[in-house]
C-alpha cells in the first residue's frame, strides 16, 4: 500500500513530461516549416549576446519599474524551483525533505531564502495584475490584446499566485507537524514567511493537518506540471524560447536589409551585359517574398513563438503612435496564430498540409498594415528578446511588389521614375542640372 503514492506520482510525472515533450516537438516541427537560414556565425558573439539579453535581461532596463518587478519574478521562479528537484525525488522515493540531512544548516538557509522570494514573487504578481487591470497601462489594452491574449496574461498571474500560496501553505503545515514531533516530519528548514500562516492550521488535529500538508504538496507539484504544459498555449513560451531566439538574432546593424541575389544578378546583367552569368545564377525563385508562413524563414517563425506580447514594440512604433493600423506586436501574434493553424491542419491530415484557402497575407495581416511601416527598426530595438517584426513586413512587401504589382501608387511612381530617369523624381536626366543656369 505504501508504494501506491509513489507509483501515482511516477505516473503523473511521466504523463506531464510526456505531454510537455509532445508539445515541444510540435513547436519544433512548426518552426521548421520555415525556410532554411544560416545564422550560426560569430558563435562567441552570439553566446555573449544571449547571456546579456536573455539571461541578463539587459534590454528590460528601458522601463526600470517593470524591469525590477520582472527580475524578482524571474530570479524567484528560478531559485524556488530548485526545490522542485527535492519534491520530485521525495515523490519517487517516498522520502520527506531528502536534502535536509545532506545540507544541514545550509538547508535551513535555502528554505528561508525560497520563502522570502516566494513572498516577493507574490507581491510582484499582484502589482503586475494591478498595472494591467486597475491602472490599465495603455500598451496592455490595444485592440490585438482583446479576448484570449488578455485572459492568458491574467491566467499566468493567477497561476503564479496559486503556486506561491501552495508553496507557503505546504511549508506552514509542515513546520507545525515538525514542532509536534510527528514521525517522518524531521526538523528541517527555516520558515520566515509561512510562520504567519500558522494560525490557519494550528488548531487542527494531527491527522487533519497531515491531510492538508499532503494536499498542498500534491497540488503544488501538479500545479507546476500543469503550468509547464500550459506554456505551449501561452505567451509565456518565451521562458524557453528567449534563449535560442536571442542566440540566432540578427547581429548586423539595424536598417540593413538582405539583398536578394536573384534580383541583384538581374540588375548586374543589365548594367554589365559583358559579364557572363550562368543560367543558374539568374534563374528566378518560384516566388519572391512571402504571403504565407511557408515562405518565411524558420528564425522568423521562432520569433513569432517567442513573442511575450509585452507591447514595447508597438509602444515605440511611429506608425502606431500616429493612429495607423500597424502594430508590430500584432504582426508577430498573427504570424504565430497562422502557424498554429497550419500545425493543426498538418496534425489533422496525418502529417500533410491540406490547402485551407487561407494565407497570412490578407487573412491575417492586411496590406494597409504592411505599408504603414517606416522600417525605422524602433520595434526591433525595443524588443526585450530581439524579435524582428520588420523582416516579416519586408518579405511580405516584396511579395506585394514583385508578385502582385500591388505597391501604393506613390511608390509605383517612384520606382518608375528610378527605372526611367535614374532618380525618384519625374524629370529627365538631361534636365537635372538646369537649376545651375537659373
Amino acid at each position: 500500500m505504501t508504494l501506491y503514492p509513489n507509483l501515482i506520482f511516477l505516473g503523473l510525472l511521466l504523463f506531464g513530461i510526456g505531454f510537455f515533450t509532445r508539445n515541444i516537438s510540435r513547436i519544433r516541427r512548426n518552426i521548421l516549416i520555415g525556410k532554411e537560414m544560416y545564422r550560426s556565425d560569430n558563435k562567441s558573439q552570439r553566446w555573449a549576446y544571449m547571456t546579456r539579453v536573455a539571461l541578463g535581461q539587459s534590454k528590460m532596463r528601458t522601463k526600470p519599474v517593470a524591469a525590477f518587478l520582472h527580475l524578482i519574478v524571474y530570479v524567484g521562479f528560478i531559485l524556488i524551483n530548485i526545490e522542485l528537484l527535492e519534491i520530485v525525488l521525495d515523490g519517487l522515493l517516498g522520502s520527506h525533505r531528502l536534502f535536509a540531512p545532506l545540507l544541514g544548516r545550509f538547508y535551513d538557509f535555502l528554505i528561508g531564502c525560497f520563502e522570502v522570494l516566494a513572498f516577493l514573487v507574490l507581491i510582484t504578481v499582484i502589482v503586475f495584475w494591478i498595472r494591467r487591470n486597475v491602472t490599465r497601462i495603455k500598451r496592455f489594452w490595444k485592440p490585438e490584446m482583446k479576448g484570449w491574449p488578455k485572459m492568458d496574461a491574467d491566467f499566468i498571474l493567477y497561476f503564479e499566485v496559486i503556486l506561491m500560496l501552495l508553496f507557503l501553505s505546504m511549508n506552514a503545515s509542515d513546520s507545525i507537524l515538525q514542532d509536534r514531533g510527528i514521525e517522518t516530519y524531521i526538523n528541517a528548514g527555516s520558515f520566515p514567511i509561512s510562520q504567519f500562516l500558522y494560525p490557519l492550521f494550528d488548531g487542527l488535529s494531527d491527522e487533519v493537518l497531515i491531510v492538508f500538508e499532503r494536499s498542498f504538496w500534491w497540488a503544488h507539484i501538479i500545479g507546476i506540471l500543469v503550468f509547464l504544459n500550459y506554456l505551449y498555449y501561452s505567451k509565456h513560451l518565451h521562458i524557453l524560447l528567449a534563449f535560442p531566439n536571442t542566440f540566432y538574432a540578427n547581429l548586423e546593424p539595424k536598417g540593413g536589409f538582405e539583398v536578394d541575389h536573384h534580383i541583384k544578378n538581374e540588375v548586374m546583367l543589365m548594367m554589365y551585359p559583358e559579364k557572363l552569368i550562368s543560367d543558374n545564377e539568374v534563374s528566378p525563385p518560384d516566388k519572391f517574398g512571402a504571403n504565407d508562413i511557408f515562405d518565411l524563414k524558420w528564425i522568423q517563425l521562432m520569433n513569432a513563438y517567442s513573442c511575450t506580447e509585452c507591447g514595447r514594440c508597438s509602444e515605440v512604433c511611429p506608425a502606431n503612435l500616429t493612429g495607423k493600423k500597424l502594430s508590430p506586436r500584432k504582426i508577430m501574434m498573427d504570424t504565430r496564430d497562422r502557424l498554429e493553424e497550419v500545425g493543426k491542419n498538418i496534425d489533422a491530415n496525418k502529417g500533410v498540409f491540406k490547402d485551407d484557402n487561407k494565407k497570412l497575407l490578407n487573412n491575417y495581416i492586411s496590406a494597409e498594415e504592411l505599408w504603414a511601416c517606416t522600417t525605422c527598426n524602433a520595434c526591433v530595438d525595443a524588443c526585450p528578446i530581439a524579435i524582428d517584426p520588420v523582416s516579416i513586413i519586408m518579405d511580405m512587401r516584396q511579395y506585394l511588389v514583385m508578385e502582385q504589382s500591388a505597391a501604393p501608387q506613390e511608390l509605383n511612381a517612384m520606382m518608375s521614375n528610378i527605372e526611367n530617369n535614374g532618380a525618384p523624381w519625374p524629370f529627365s536626366n538631361k534636365d537635372r542640372l538646369q537649376w545651375v543656369s537659373e
